[in-house]
């Protein structure tokens, strides 16, 4: 290792400043616990630095564990935990591109969440939203984006297209464990349905079992492996087990559009016609044993004739389109979408969220009309450069991927909850911008 540091002035940092650290420590005994904490915190940061790929592995599986979820059971602190997540995501992303490069990413939709932020510096904040609490906001809505300033080795997009893929499962069989200790159950019910929630929330691990899903048709696609299929049919196993409907249909529709209208040279038409064969095989036996499968959330909504409710989402929004119309062209800055409704509100209490569940009229009252088209016509081009470079395949199932994302936005928090740390580290990890090679097949 000091060899390494010799040719490497990162390493040498760190080592002197673990040096001193231990210095102080044996001389100052009273500050050993607060040593020992900037000890262990700067040797992950060395780690890190000297393996960026793991560091990127272990956070993205640490994130799809959901531990705002289930550790937030044992300690509380929700928001903290949220708050850690997103700041080590940064600080991983930030020494990945201190060893491997980074690049200027100009179209990156963080830029749009900055330049709200300064419009509500300027036009003043929603009451209720101080300065220290828009800026935290402006720190998680940009961190999901974090890795497009990153120049992606091959070794690193592999490791997050994988991870994207088995992380659904990684998170089912971590929650086995979480329910056999004791410690948090595997599933709930409601209604008399079962709904998978694992060391998550059932709307969580849907979120992560759909972008699996993606995941795997475009690694297909862009390979013609066929354990990818295997993948995709174990995510569908556990997307419709978390009875998750915007997901599923959201998957449906990809995979649908995968085979009946995407070319791919690895997709013969025989297969095509086996996998639709397969599917809708799944599909008929379903309605032949409806009447046994109530146990399913969605088998169960559709007997209900509840498959298109809105679950009373419905109920929080005329609140966001009031503010929205107090200040429609410039909004209330960056983060008051957390504050427009109290949690401790009647409503707050009732539904057990103050979230809009609908990003357009979020993103409205945070930043106005200007502000939601400078973030959406950002993630567009974002989304448009990087895949003008893929194949035709993986490019057109990318972008239709992003118009279900959209659609998934109108009903869903796409772009505050951790979901999206992994959605857009995936996409980055797809996309090809002009300025990088292409990632090897």
């Amino acid at each position: 290792m000091i060899r390494a540091a010799r040719r490497d002035p990162v390493a040498l940092a760190a080592l002197g400043l673990l040096a001193g650290f231990g210095a102080i420590g044996w001389t100052l005994p009273a500050l050993i616990a607060p040593v020992l904490i900037l000890i262990t915190l700067g040797l992950a940061a060395a780690v890190a630095y000297a393996r960026p790929v793991g560091a990127m592995v272990a956070w993205l599986v640490v994130v799809e564990t959901t531990p705002e979820m289930w550790l937030s059971d044992l300690i509380g602190d929700h928001e903290l935990i949220i708050a850690l997540l997103k700041t080590a995501g940064l600080l991983i992303v930030g020494l990945a591109a201190l060893r491997d490069g980074a690049r200027a990413d100009r179209f990156n939709p963080s830029y749009a969440f900055l330049w709200m932020f300064g419009t509500g510096i300027i036009h003043g904040f929603w009451p209720g939203l101080t300065l220290v609490a828009s800026f935290r906001s402006l720190v998680g809505s940009a961190a999901p984006f974090a890795a497009g300033y990153l120049r992606l080795t091959g070794a690193m997009r592999r490791a997050i297209i994988r991870c994207t893929i088995v992380g659904p499962s990684i998170t089912v069989g971590y929650g086995a464990v979480l329910a056999a200790l004791g410690v948090r159950p595997l599933y709930g019910t409601q209604l008399g349905a079962i709904r998978l929630a694992a060391s998550s929330a059932p709307a969580f691990l849907g979120g992560f079992a759909m972008m699996a899903i993606f995941a795997g048709l475009i690694a297909f696609l862009a390979d013609g492996r066929a354990r990818h299929w295997g993948w995709v049919g174990v995510n569908y196993l556990i997307l419709v087990a978390t009875g998750a409907r915007s997901p599923l249909a959201m998957a449906v529709l990809v995979t649908l559009a995968t085979l009946l209208a995407t070319p791919a040279r690895f997709l013969s038409g025989r297969r095509r016609v086996v996998l639709l064969a397969l599917g809708g095989a799944g599909l008929g036996f379903v309605l032949m044993a409806g009447s046994a499968l109530h146990f399913i959330r969605v088998v169960d909504l559709i007997h209900l004739g509840d498959a298109e409710s809105l679950s009373n989402r419905q109920l929080i929004w005329p609140f966001f389109e009031a503010a929205a119309w107090q200040s429609p062209v410039l909004g209330w800055g960056v983060g008051a979408g957390k504050v427009v409704v109290a949690l401790k509100s009647h409503i707050g209490r009732f539904l057990g969220t103050n979230a809009a569940h609908n990003e357009y009229l979020r993103i409205t009252v945070e930043g106005g009309v200007v502000g939601a088209v400078a973030l959406f016509g950002m993630i567009t081009m974002w989304l448009w450069r990087g895949s003008a470079a893929l194949a035709v395949g993986p490019r057109r199932i990318i972008r239709l991927v992003f118009l279900a994302f959209a659609v998934q936005s109108f009903t869903d928090n796409t772009l505050i909850a951790t979901t999206s740390l992994v959605f857009f580290t995936w996409a980055r990890a797809v996309l090809v911008n002009p300025d990088e090679s292409p990632p090897a097949a």
